[in-house]
């Protein structure tokens, strides 16, 4: 093991705050002495299927201890997912099913070892002691903590003050969380800043069963792609690490100059001081900022692909937004046309072209517009592909469509290429039925 000051100096990047420090150095000394690695929790409710780069944060953190030679426990919350975290919720979660839960827990399994070491990561799922508790333990937890103290949290003070319920199996969730800690005795917790208060009920809950309380390490919340709101799957403003390189790399180009130094110090390895001294290159014109950002989305794209597929997506990019041309065939996705009645449905599948597999759009080569967006899933409702068009978000080789109730005259045996947002190439293939 490095010497405990060099280990803390390299774990604090990246921190927002750890609760205490003097603690924190204590214990990596007396693993460093002792020749013991320090047990590190961090816990996923498996609440959706899919990591997006706003997880990544902590598990690149949970990476830089296992660097270190620590134990990284990866907790799958199996028990607290189906009570559902209240942090930053201003109403009660909607329920999950045992089946769900057990489905994502899944894809999460096969998806954070594009971080972690599958050799050096322990995973757990919480419903092997939560789940064996007798109701006398669970009174017995229950316990150890007051009502007026679980209220103080900000998310319930807001409720309680506007009149919004409270369920009791919410008041419950910081208790379970606290008790996983226990059950582990855990020396370090690591979470977001809106896990604070679960964190620190866990300090509390270890105390009271005879336990050293665990050291608390909070890591920024990372905005999304509109650089306001946390990253987030149901906001649309995510980009999940099972995105293919171009989509992924296409996102990364999209952000905003000042939120890529923040992704550059959350997501990436290099030095802050490095870091500091490419925003000044910046903001002295020394360096131009879109560089900095190929860069960036190289580096986050060979995380989960590896460098010949960054640089591929790289190449991709500059072909179509840098030099104005369309994409690789292989990354345009192939839509049959049918020009008279057919009974079967479409398909939107990348280079998967059959006749049989093509829906009703029209019996004539004349298309409404709109048809051609919703039935093929481009616009997921009529007035979604309206605003799209109205906002100049449609072309059709090469041209802008205004007109929402345009119609086009596809002819069989010509190909036509539409391009919808920044990124999505469609190749349209009229094919007449008979």
């Amino acid at each position: 093991m490095k010497p405990a000051d060099e280990q803390f100096e390299y774990l604090k990047k990246g921190c927002v705050e750890i609760i205490q420090e003097d603690e924190l150095k204590a214990k990596l000394a007396r693993s460093v002495k002792e020749k013991k690695p320090l047990k590190v929790k961090v816990g996923f409710d498996p609440t959706a299927p899919d990591i997006h780069l706003g997880h990544t944060v902590i598990l690149r953190k949970m990476k830089h201890f296992q660097d270190l030679g620590h134990d990284v426990v990866f907790l799958i919350g199996d028990f607290t997912g189906l009570i559902g975290d209240p942090s930053g919720r201003s109403a009660t979660r909607p329920t999950m099913t045992r089946e769900e839960i057990a489905k994502n827990a899944e894809t999460y399994k096969a998806q954070i070892f594009k971080i972690l070491d599958s050799k050096k990561t322990i995973i757990d799922f919480n419903s092997r002691w939560l789940g064996a508790l007798t109701s006398y333990q669970f009174l017995e937890l229950s316990a150890k903590y007051t009502v007026a103290r679980i209220l103080e949290r900000d998310d319930f003070t807001k409720r309680l003050k506007t009149g919004l319920p409270i369920s009791l199996h919410e008041i419950l969730y910081p208790l379970c969380q606290g008790y996983d800690s226990v059950a582990l005795r855990a020396d370090v917790e690591m979470g977001g800043t809106d896990q604070k208060f679960n964190l620190l009920v866990a300090r509390e809950i270890q105390r009271e069963y005879g336990q050293e309380p665990q050291v608390i390490i909070t890591t920024p919340l990372l905005e999304g792609l509109d650089g306001v709101e946390k990253m987030s799957k149901s906001l649309g403003n995510y980009v999940g690490i099972n995105e293919q390189p171009k989509e992924i790399f296409g996102k990364i180009m999209s952000i905003s100059d000042p939120l890529m130094f923040k992704y550059y110090e959350l997501l990436t390895d290099i030095p802050i001081g490095q870091i500091a001294r490419c925003k000044k290159e910046a903001a002295e014109s020394k360096v131009n900022p879109r560089d900095l950002k190929v860069n960036l989305a190289k580096s986050i794209v060979a995380d989960f692909w590896g460098k010949a597929e960054a640089e591929k997506a790289a190449e991709e990019f500059d072909r179509v937004h840098k030099n104005r041309e369309i994409p690789n065939e292989d990354n345009i996705i192939k839509i049959v046309i049918p020009t008279k009645s057919a009974k079967t449905k479409i398909s939107t599948q990348p280079l998967k072209i059959n006749v049989s597999d093509s829906i009703q759009i029209s019996d004539t080569s004349e298309i409404d517009i709109i048809d051609i967006l919703v039935n093929n899933e481009l616009c997921p409702s009529r007035g979604e592909a309206k605003r799209l068009i109205r906002q100049g978000g449609v072309h059709l080789d090469g041209a802008r469509i205004d007109d929402i109730a345009l119609k086009l005259e596809l002819k069989p045996g010509k190909e036509y290429i539409m391009k919808i947002g920044k990124r999505r190439f469609y190749k349209l293939i009229p094919k007449e039925m008979k």
